[in-house]
């Protein structure tokens, strides 16, 4: 998968990002989306103690939380990229929360949705080489030194 790094950061650029809210979707086949949170929402979190995400068949708005992740220093939600029915949950996520911070864009991501409104969901979202101007600014203005991962970490090392 074509990536890049800034300040240690991971962007994929062919998912979609909202980058004030830390979440991407990557568009599935079958016309369902898969969501998670980024490196850079797992680094401002620490190490994730606890997730747990909305129920299969909830229909939630863009915006707001699909679940909830909690950290030593952070609770606060995930929220929805897009408006959609929750279709699955990344149940290995809810038993090992610690797959957000180790694997964010893999094995970590949260759930998958069946959107009601994709287009215009993903026309407020950037990929590719925007999506990696948007975090640098985004990074710079935040002022965040540098992504951290924990041990075991193996996601485009």
């Amino acid at each position: 998968m074509a990536h890049e790094k800034i300040n240690g950061c991971v962007v994929i650029k062919d998912l979609y990002y909202s980058v004030n809210d830390h979440t991407w979707i990557r568009l599935n086949d079958d016309g369902t989306v898969t969501v998670g949170m980024t490196d850079v929402a797992q680094t401002l979190a620490g190490p994730i103690l606890h997730a747990k995400a909305k129920n299969v068949g909830a229909v939630r708005e863009k915006g707001k939380p699909i679940a909830i992740v909690e950290s030593g220093k952070w609770v606060g939600p995930i929220k929805s990229p897009v408006t959609g029915e929750i279709i699955e949950v990344n149940e290995r996520v809810a038993a090992d929360a610690q797959l957000l911070n180790r694997s964010p864009y893999r094995d970590g991501w949260v759930l998958k949705m069946k959107p009601s409104n994709l287009g215009a969901d993903i026309a407020d979202m950037v990929t590719g080489d925007a999506a990696v101007e948007a975090y640098r600014a985004k990074i710079s203005a935040d002022n965040l030194k540098a992504c951290t991962h924990i041990e075991g970490t193996d996601e485009y090392e």
